[in-house]
C-alpha cells in the first residue's frame, strides 16, 4: 500500500507514545479499560511493529517471548479506526512473522478477540482453545506454523 511504511520499534522510540494512544484508543476504551490501570512494564520486552503513514502510527502489534522458546506470542494488535479494511493488519502481521522466523522461531501464538478469529484465519492461523474471557470480552487462543 502506497505511503504505509513498517518498522520495528522498541519502547525508548520516540513513536512509542502514539502506540500507547492507539492501543488505549481502539483495544482500550471500547471496553471501558484504560491502559493506565495495567502493568506496561512487559512492553519493555516486546519488538514492537508499527505502520506509520506521514508520519502517523496508524497500526501496531507486538511480539512477546514467552517461557516455549520454539514459540512467541503476537499481541496488541491494533489499527487505527479509519484505515481499518485497508490491509494494514495484515502487513503488520506479516512483518511480524518474517522478523519471527528470521529470529528462529516456529511458530506464533496470539490471544484473539473472538470478533477478530476470522482475520488471523485468512492468515493461516488455527484456533486450539475453546472460548474464555480475557480483559471481560471473549477470546480464542489461535496459532500458526512459521517454520
Amino acid at each position: 500500500m502506497e505511503g504505509i511504511v513498517i518498522s520495528r520499534i522498541n519502547i525508548q522510540d520516540e513513536r512509542y507514545p502514539q502506540v500507547y494512544e492507539l492501543r488505549e484508543e481502539i483495544l482500550r476504551k471500547p471496553i471501558g479499560l484504560s491502559l493506565k490501570n495495567e502493568d506496561l512494564s512487559a512492553d519493555a520486552q516486546n519488538d514492537i511493529f508499527i505502520a506509520e503513514n506521514a508520519n502517523e502510527v496508524i497500526g501496531c502489534v507486538m511480539l512477546h517471548p514467552i517461557a516455549d522458546e520454539e514459540k512467541i506470542k503476537l499481541r496488541q494488535m491494533a489499527v487505527h479506526s479509519r484505515w481499518q479494511g485497508q490491509g494494514i493488519g495484515r502487513m503488520l502481521v506479516e512483518a511480524a512473522e518474517a522478523y519471527a522466523k528470521e529470529k528462529g522461531y516456529s511458530s506464533i501464538i496470539l490471544h484473539a478477540r473472538q470478533v477478530a478469529e476470522p482475520f488471523y484465519k485468512k492468515l493461516g492461523y488455527y484456533t486450539t482453545s475453546s472460548v474464555f474471557t480475557e480483559v471481560g470480552i471473549p477470546h480464542v487462543v489461535m496459532e500458526k506454523d512459521i517454520f
